[in-house]
């Protein structure tokens, strides 16, 4: 039976949610209690930074393993250590009863991923104490820390809009922010324009992806986080749909500062047609730690000039004077028209800062710095060419002379 009872490390909070950054000073002590004195060689702690991933793929009758470890981190301290000028294989005595030792670690100012726990990996800090003696295997104790990355911080707050134009059916959307925590509420504005014959219901979702990496092979894992659906849209009617959509209060951070393991978001706004592709806009989101919410610099863009409801459209087209009132959708050019009935082409101009973001102050040369890229199209159908983009528009031009 062992001697060592009620071993225990335990380290005090800095911030209210318990949480550590790069930086900063993890303050704790070791707790022991000896039966009997006891003869040991040293006591220390160390604190470390991991992150693991590992699954296994079926090739018919093989089973192929995988596994990657990254170490982010170690420091180790002494507390107890026997006197090297007289070597004892034995160790030193220790007196029976309890013991106590006060620590102090320092975090690296690296750049550092979150704690994270998913399917088929993690990434974990903890602080972990010993006690080795001669001829006995040590007793170890540790303790989990949350870790959250300063990587988020100089992360501004802007709306979001875009315009999208294809055949028989125009879109402006516009979302508050691009930039959000677990638990916050995006405001979603979708203003539509059904010229078909057909009945339409435009529907939101967020979309999370986590994907796992290791030697070269990756491992995805797709999950929708909430999904609504809109009221039906008439034909050749338009209609403005408005909702308020609440990230789930447990959604794990965006993350992107981690080799092997990442983590994004997508808010999808698409219409539901019958019998035909759906076309929709792909908004990249950001969702950042809470503790970061309310040091953001940024404030959403804005306002705009007297009545004009609508960000600014970066489209390659003219901008359409949307009607207020009832009445017939507005008319695109024909040719403009038949030429814009494919998705993902790019709205946005070339080399322009997407969504206004700026580079956060915090990044690695290896990472990409956030926020992350403009919105995308995607209709399942062949995508413009910039030769016929920019042929489109020479007409216009002349057209318009």
């Amino acid at each position: 039976m062992s001697r060592i009872k009620d071993f225990n490390v335990t380290y005090e909070a800095i911030s209210e949610d318990h949480a550590f950054s790069e930086g900063d000073t993890i303050v704790g002590t070791v707790n022991f209690r000896l039966t009997k004195d006891v003869k040991v060689k040293s006591v220390f702690v160390k604190a470390k930074g991991d992150s693991i991933v590992k699954w296994t793929e079926s090739n018919g009758e093989e089973r192929e393993f995988h596994y990657s470890h990254w170490r982010y981190f170690k420091v180790k301290e002494f507390l107890f250590a026997e006197n090297f000028n007289h070597i004892s294989l034995a160790g030193t005595s220790l007196p029976q009863g309890a013991h106590t030792f006060k620590f102090r670690l320092k975090i690296p100012e690296e750049n550092m991923p979150s704690s994270f726990q998913g399917k088929h990996g993690k990434i974990v800090y903890v602080v972990e104490a010993k006690i080795s003696r001669s001829w006995h295997l040590p007793s170890a104790v540790q303790k989990e820390i949350k870790f959250v990355s300063k990587a988020f911080l100089n992360t501004p707050q802007v709306m979001v809009n875009t315009t999208m134009m294809c055949y028989k059916f125009d879109i402006w959307i516009t979302i508050d922010r691009g930039v959000c925590f677990p638990g916050e509420t995006l405001s979603v504005v979708a203003k539509i324009c059904n010229s078909s014959s057909k009945n339409i219901e435009p529907k939101f979702k967020l979309q999370q992806k986590i994907v796992y990496r290791c030697d070269g092979k990756t491992k995805t894992c797709d999950e929708t986080l909430f999904k609504e659906v809109g009221d039906t849209i008439r034909p050749n009617s338009e209609q403005t749909a408005s909702r308020q959509l609440k990230i789930p209060s447990d959604a794990i951070a965006t993350l992107r500062n981690c080799d092997i393991i990442s983590v994004e978001y997508q808010l999808k706004v698409y219409l539901d047609i019958s019998f035909a592709f759906d076309p929709e806009v792909v908004f990249p989101l950001l969702i950042i730690p809470y503790r970061f919410a309310a040091i953001q610099p940024g404030e959403p863009v804005g306002p705009y000039p007297p009545g004009r409801a609508w960000a600014p459209s970066y489209s390659n087209y003219p901008s359409l004077a949307f009607p207020t009132g009832s009445g017939a959708c507005p008319s695109l050019d024909p040719a403009q028209h038949a030429n814009i009935t494919s998705g993902n082409f790019n709205q946005w101009p070339q080399g322009a800062a997407p969504y206004g973001f700026s580079v956060p102050g915090f990044t690695s040369p290896s990472v990409p710095a956030y926020p992350p890229a403009t919105p995308q199209f995607q209709q399942g159908e062949p995508s413009l060419s910039p030769e016929l983009v920019t042929e489109q528009i020479n007409k216009l031009n002349v057209s318009s002379k």
